[in-house]
């Protein structure tokens, strides 16, 4: 029903497009270009101001559409075969070393203190919210000498192995973890963690939208681009399944550090 009623809202998009840019309230199958799509697109940003992530799906489904159509014979060939839709390039959302200090010393007391407890955790292991949350002894080893996290991570089915460091520890050891036989952190519904992090936010001042997944971003940033570890071990230790996924966020952030170094040197 889902994807029945995304169509249903694809054909209300079109029929106010082709009212508002053709004057007509029907357009001739047999006489599609690439304008349309393109014109289609322009209305998409302009009209119903969506971004263009949002502006690349419902065209997906558009095209979708006129292959049916194609593969009917009710058209000699797929005018849009020439479209190329625009990259959308996602803001990368990360503390930078001030917040994430900031959200390590401020003071908060009963369930912020547990969201900020369970949110530092991860942004000094990297570990997404389905790894924290089945996070058991059973996945601490000691390797010369260090404690380490493994496991397999859900996303990729890849395993990952991530050296426990001294903050991420001190989170284990504030909930007693060498005596827990169950969850070592006491992981509430990612949609509630979600919902308190705007919270914990709110009272520190930081107007970023934070949810779980930008401590992880903040331990690929901050914690270990910021330190210069390189991007074969950060994809290691990301458990990212290609070194190409790593490296385009690094690309990313690096952009951000350039900047922040060059309003140093101008101001």
């Amino acid at each position: 029903m889902a994807t029945y009623n995304k169509f249903v809202l694809i054909r209300s998009h079109v029929g106010e497009f082709i009212k508002s840019y053709y004057h007509l309230t029907d357009y001739p199958l047999g006489q599609l270009k690439l304008g349309f799509l393109q014109d289609f697109d322009h209305f998409l940003k302009l009209q119903k101001v969506q971004n263009q992530n949002t502006v690349n799906k419902t065209i997906e489904r558009g095209k979708k559409v006129v292959k049916i159509a194609v593969a009917h014979g009710w058209l000699t060939h797929d005018p849009f075969a020439l479209f190329r839709k625009k990259r959308f390039v996602k803001a990368v959302v990360y503390l930078d070393s001030e917040e994430l200090d900031l959200l390590k010393n401020y003071q908060f007391s009963g369930k912020l203190n547990t969201i900020r407890n369970i949110f530092l955790f991860s942004c000094y292991t990297g570990l997404a919210y389905h790894e924290v949350s089945h996070l058991r002894n059973v996945h601490l080893k000691t390797n010369k000498g260090m404690l380490w996290i493994e496991m397999i991570r859900q996303k990729t089915k890849r395993p990952i192995s991530v050296p426990l460091l001294p903050k991420a520890l001190a989170v284990l050891e504030y909930y007693d973890y060498l005596n827990n036989d169950g969850a070592l952190l006491p992981v509430i519904s990612n949609q509630k963690l979600n919902a308190y992090l705007k919270d914990v936010g709110s009272e520190l001042g930081i107007e970023k939208h934070l949810t779980h997944h930008v401590a992880r971003k903040t331990f690929a940033s901050t914690v270990l681009l910021n330190n210069d570890v390189p991007v074969d071990v950060a994809s290691f230790l990301l458990g990212h399944s290609k070194v190409s996924t790593t490296e385009e966020f690094y690309a990313k952030v690096q952009r951000v550090r350039v900047l922040t170094h060059l309003s140093k040197i101008s101001g």
